[in-house]
This record gives C-alpha cells, structure tokens and sequence, in this order.
C-alpha cells in the first residue's frame, strides 16, 4: 500500500525524524490560510501517488500567500499524469544548501533489510543505481541486531557529508528505520534529505509502501489507504482477498496460486495469445471468491476468452466444479467462452459435472490455453 509524501512524513516525525512545517489544503482558500499561519515562503505540492511530480508541474514555490492561492489551484485543476489532485500538501520553503537520499528497502536476495545512501539525492535514484552505481553507499541490517550507529556512520562518510551533520544523519537514520521496521514497510525514503543554510539536516519529502500482508497489525495504518489509488476492479478483487493485476490482453485467467497463474498467463502467450490479467484466488475456489474474480474479469471489454485453471488440492475437485457453475448462475451466465481445467481429488468427477452443463474442459494446461486461444479468436469448440 503507497502513502503519500504528507502521511509518510508524518510516521516519520513520530519518530524523530526532523520535517519542514506544513498541511494539507484541499481547496485553494485552504492553502492560502496555511501559507499565511506559516508566514514564510512556501513549497505548494500534489498529493499523487505517482512519481515525478516536479517535472510534471505538481511542486511550485510560492513566495506569498495570494501565490500559494493561486499555484493550488492550477494544481487542483490539473490532473497529473492522468490522476486527479484532490489535495495539496503547503509545507514552508527552506533554503537547500545541498540534498542527499536515504532509504530502507528489503534485499530478497540478501534477505536483509537495506539502508541505502547517496550524495545524488533529490533525482531518480533508479536512474542513479543504473548509471552511477557508485554514488549508492549500503549497509545491511541484521535483523537480530539492528541498524547499528556505525553503519550510519560509515553512510554518511561514504556520501560526503560534513562532519559536524554526521550525528544528526545518525539519529535521522536510526529514526527511519524504526519507522520502517515499525510499520511493517516495504519501502522508506527520504528523497532529498537536504542540508539547509542552517546547516541542519530535513527530510522534505518522503515515501513509504505498507506490506499489505501486514495491514491486519495495523488497523490505523489502513486508513490510509487512498481509493483514487486504486481502480474499481483492484478494489472490489481487495475486499473478496484476491490478488488482480490488469493486463492489456484478451484472456481472462482466473486460477488459485500465483506460481500457477504466471505459467498460465505464459502458455496464454506461447499458443498466439497474451493474458488480460493476473488473478489468484488463492486456495481452493469457493463459489464467492469464484464469483467475484468472474465480475471482475468480465467487466474488461477486452477479455474475449475466460480461462480457469484450478488445482484441487486438499479441495475436491467435484466441488470445485459445483462452485463455479454456482457463480456462472449468480452471474445470469457469462458472454464469452470459459474453458476450465481441473486436476486433483476428484477431478474426472469436477469435469463431467462442468462437461455436463456445457462448460468446456481440459485434461492439462497446454490444452486448456490452446481452447482458450482459440475460443478467443473465434473458433468454436466442442
């Protein structure tokens, strides 16, 4: 789950971590007011969740609050990057005397947690780690141990930062981690850390993605979810506990386990076709689940062939089959060929009840995509 920058800094500020002055507007008068209570100079910026957001015109430096007035509302006014702005974030303007990155992130490889540092802050650090990989200092974290101080700073040598900030960016660091470890975080960034005139060290944006496996510890973190983040479909997949990715092809796969679904979304692609989506329902195919994955995939106009590959498992495959005629009935039956393939308990006894009721079937996968591909491009079959 993405948070926006003003919600990631203030889990941030929770625990220490120093942030500019700042609220949230959602009207242009709103941000007017904010400019005025904080008296200053002011940095007026869209609360998106998406990337890039100086570049496309979503940051814009005020220096009175008429201007503050005037930069929220062209930004409320102007969707970026094909998404709405529904808020601003009004936050006091510093003087940057120079920026640096610092975040956490998980080495799967590894199977550390990552604190990652560079001199080249406030760009696409992506676009640093693959151009001017050297510019990334790292240190992993034992999971046992911790973020230790001399990890941090040895980050901050390693970056070029003068001796006198090293034991704030020490604290700031550890401030972070706790925050990322805390809150069961996927990812923590400070994208620029920026020494200011004062020589003192701010975190003037910031960045955090929840595990969603996690959201169950953290009720007041799921709050926070933003809904214009998601599309209806990801949303309605979301509350019945499915995992749905919207693809741009024109079968729709519905298939119980994510190792399962990507060799199915790639013999899809193998017999002339290409997948409309990745959906998991996870274990078993209760006829809700079955039924809501169905809605979902048959609201894509694209979609011109359902394939449903589900291995029974510990479930019975005879039930299986009763279930998904159940949500084909729920649904008043569906528009477009569905060809199912069933293997486990019971499984000849799934597919006679399917074969049955008319519903096309298949002994394996590869002839399962081959129907689907077909009944796709129109063939028919028996």
């Amino acid at each position: 789950m993405k948070l926006h920058e003003y919600q990631s800094k203030r889990i941030f500020a929770q625990y220490g971590v120093p942030i500019p002055r700042g609220e949230v507007a959602t009207t242009p008068a709103e941000a007017r007011d904010i400019a005025v209570r904080l008296g200053t100079r002011v940095v007026v910026k869209a609360q998106v969740l998406v990337g890039g957001r100086g570049k496309a015109g979503g940051v814009v430096l005020a220096n009175t609050p008429d201007e503050a007035e005037q930069a929220a509302d062209r930004i409320l006014k102007t969707p970026l990057k094909g998404l709405p702005v529904r808020k601003v974030l009004v936050d006091e303007a510093v003087d940057i005397q120079n920026e640096v990155y610092l975040g956490l992130t998980l080495d799967r490889a590894r199977r550390r947690v990552v604190m990652m540092a560079s001199s080249a802050g406030g760009v696409d650090i992506e676009d640093v780690a693959r151009e001017t990989p050297e510019k990334i200092m790292r240190a992993e974290i034992d999971p046992f141990l911790g973020l230790r101080d001399y990890q941090a700073r040895t980050l901050a040598f390693g970056i070029g930062l003068q001796r006198g900030l090293v034991c704030s960016f020490t604290s700031i660091a550890q401030a972070l981690y706790q925050a990322y470890i805390s809150s069961d975080a996927s990812l923590a960034e400070i994208n620029p850390l920026v020494v200011t005139e004062d020589d003192e060290l701010l975190a003037v944006d910031g960045k955090m993605l929840i595990d969603d496996n996690a959201l169950f510890r953290h009720p007041d973190l799921a709050e926070l979810r933003d809904p214009e983040d998601e599309t209806p479909e990801e949303r309605e997949a979301r509350l019945h506990g499915l995992s749905y990715v919207k693809l741009d092809g024109e079968i729709g796969c519905l298939v119980n386990g994510a190792g399962l679904a990507m060799a199915t979304m790639d013999l899809t692609k193998l017999y002339g076709s290409s997948p409309a989506n990745f959906l998991d329902i996870g274990g078993g195919a209760q006829a809700d689940k079955v039924t809501a994955a169905l809605r979902i995939i048959l609201s894509d106009p694209h979609v011109k062939a359902v394939l449903v590959n589900i291995f029974g498992g510990i479930t019975r495959c005879d039930e299986v089959a009763r279930g998904i005629l159940e949500a084909i009935n729920s649904l008043g039956g569906i528009s477009v060929p569905m060809v199912v393939r069933l293997v486990g308990t019971n499984e000849e006894q799934g597919r006679q009840i399917l074969a049955d009721a008319h519903v096309i079937t298949a002994g394996s996968l590869p002839e399962a995509a081959q129907k689907a591909v077909a009944a796709a491009h129109g063939e028919v079959l028996a």
